[in-house]
């Protein structure tokens, strides 16, 4: 039998009308947008929220500590909250860290992260979300809520990796596109898999998650499906990188390397791709040379060990 329940989804942008395409058969459906289109109405937050039993953060991570603020007094104690969010605010913040310092220790929160391209979703394709809670009730409520839908959930308890593992991916699969753009090859494409892989592996657990997380849907599943789609926005910026375009180069990837360098997120000088990439977003000037000395840097340093 499947379990009906009242869900709240916030923003209807490209994943508010995926997760909308998944959702609305099965359950009934509030949606909020804070600009609304003429061509739906929008729910007025404050008498949709109390009656949630699942409220879907389908926003950029930016407006979370602002929404969250605002409905965090008015959701049931069983509501659970979960972001699709993959990026940080502007004071350096994960969306679980937003969720775990503004909700009510009792509330419980989820992160939903994998390769689920709002597309194909749309287009009645798969899709592999891995599900980031510390409490298997979350965990069940998130697989009903999904089961006869083409979203597959997978479950980690590791909240810190996989939330990095996201975000930095934005950052890598730039990397793939100004590759890409370079005619470098697919032995390239081969050579920075592995090489993004072993720095997200270790970033991740400078930053206090599992070793080992990176490699699994929200990392390495991520990953490939955002540095290897040619309608991926962070690997159309690699190309636009690699031919030293500078107008309008933003989003998550860009604004990641902002935060990290704003608030000494981590030390950088171990992670030798992730100097490359950014070296080269702020000044894409000599592209391929840069390529070539960060290959060269790399083989001396393992040469000489």
């Amino acid at each position: 039998m499947t379990i009906s329940f009242r869900i709240l989804i916030l923003g209807h942008g490209e994943m508010g009308q995926a997760m909308e395409y998944l959702l609305k058969d099965q359950h009934p459906l509030d949606i909020w947008e804070k600009f609304p289109q003429d061509n739906y109405p929008s729910v007025i937050l404050e008498e949709s929220a109390p009656q949630a039993d699942i409220v879907l953060f389908c926003l950029p991570v930016n407006p979370h500590r602002e929404i969250v603020r605002q409905i965090a007094p008015l959701l049931k104690k069983t509501c659970l909250c979960v972001s699709i969010a993959k990026g940080l605010d502007e004071a350096g913040q994960t969306a679980a860290q937003i969720f775990s310092e503004n909700l009510a220790k009792h509330q419980p929160y989820a992160l939903l992260y994998g390769p689920m391209i709002s597309e194909e979703i749309r287009a009645g394709r798969y899709a592999f979300g891995q599900l980031g809670c510390r409490d298997l009730a979350s965990l069940h409520k998130i697989q009903s809520c999904f089961r006869h839908t083409p979203l597959y959930i997978e479950h980690t308890a590791d909240i810190t990796g996989i939330s990095w593992s996201v975000i930095l991916k934005n950052v890598y699969a730039m990397a793939f596109g100004m590759a890409d753009e370079l005619k470098l090859g697919d032995n390239m494409r081969g050579y920075l898999s592995v090489a993004a892989l072993e720095e997200l592996n270790q970033i991740v657990c400078e930053m206090g998650g599992q070793t080992g997380s990176p490699y699994h849907l929200a990392g390495l599943g991520d990953l490939i499906t955002t540095a290897t789609s040619e309608s991926s926005h962070h690997h159309e910026l690699g190309r636009r990188l690699a031919r030293e375009e500078t107008h309008d180069i933003s989003g998550e990837g860009p604004h990641t390397l902002k935060m990290i360098a704003q608030y000494q997120l981590l030390n950088t000088n171990d992670y030798p791709l992730f100097r490359l990439i950014n070296s080269i977003v702020p000044h894409p000037h000599n592209v391929r040379l840069k390529f070539h000395d960060y290959l060269e840097q790399v083989y001396e340093k393992q040469g000489s060990t």
